[in-house]
């Protein structure tokens, strides 16, 4: 069971951070078909939603938005969606768990992360750190932490960061059965939009995985 811990750096900003934790049956129990269904009608309400899309009425005034701003650095989420709205590039397929959480992000404009608590060692501890920090980040590429960047340490070492994404060490696999998605809170965002992201994230699993054990947490 993953056990989270706020430092005091992190507990002085007020800042909300959900997490649901998933521990999923034998790959040969899903329902790959039903999930596909589900996925293919989302990305068309996305897709309807969106026939006139503008990035200032869209993402303006959105706080996780102007976070990666303040840092000088694109918001992910807004980059995929543009991706998928505006060049016709595919969403990405092939690994149903982390394709809900793409879909999560897509349709409530959150940022999300995804790890292997098998792979973690210990608690984790959200903290934002005081300076650059380098840690290695997926594709063994090394990447760093911000001062002030909402970011996450287990007893190995730097796993996630708002800016940077995840570590190398603890991102998942196609083995990986035991996952966290982490949804993100950042200055600005009330509880109540972890809470909306929570609420969907188990009607995907659910949709996926009936027989998937869950558990949900706000930190």
């Amino acid at each position: 069971m993953l056990n989270l811990i706020k430092d005091a750096s992190y507990r002085c900003n007020d800042v909300p951070f959900g997490t649901i934790e998933v521990k999923y049956p034998p790959r040969d129990t899903w329902n790959i078909q039903a999930f596909q269904s589900l996925k293919e009608a989302e990305l068309a309400a996305i897709r309807a939603s969106a026939e006139h899309y503008e990035r200032s009425a869209v993402f303006g005034r959105d706080p996780y938005y102007r976070y990666f701003k303040k840092y000088k650095k694109s918001y992910p989420v807004a980059m995929q969606l543009e991706s998928l709205l505006l060049k016709g590039r595919p969403f990405p397929d092939g690994q149903p768990v982390n394709e809900i959480a793409f879909l999560a992000e897509l349709r409530t404009l959150t940022l999300l992360g995804t790890h292997d608590v098998a792979k973690m060692k210990g608690d984790v501890t959200l903290f934002r750190g005081t300076e650059k920090t380098d840690f290695i980040g997926m594709g063994e590429r090394t990447v760093h932490i911000y001062p002030g960047d909402i970011s996450g340490k287990d007893d190995a070492g730097i796993i996630f960061s708002m800016i940077a994404g995840a570590d190398n060490r603890t991102c998942l696999t196609d083995e990986s059965s035991h996952i966290v998605y982490l949804i993100f809170g950042t200055d600005g965002a009330p509880r109540e939009r972890i809470e909306q992201v929570q609420n969907l994230l188990e009607s995907y699993v659910h949709t996926l995985s009936p027989d998937a054990a869950m558990e949900r947490k706000i930190y």
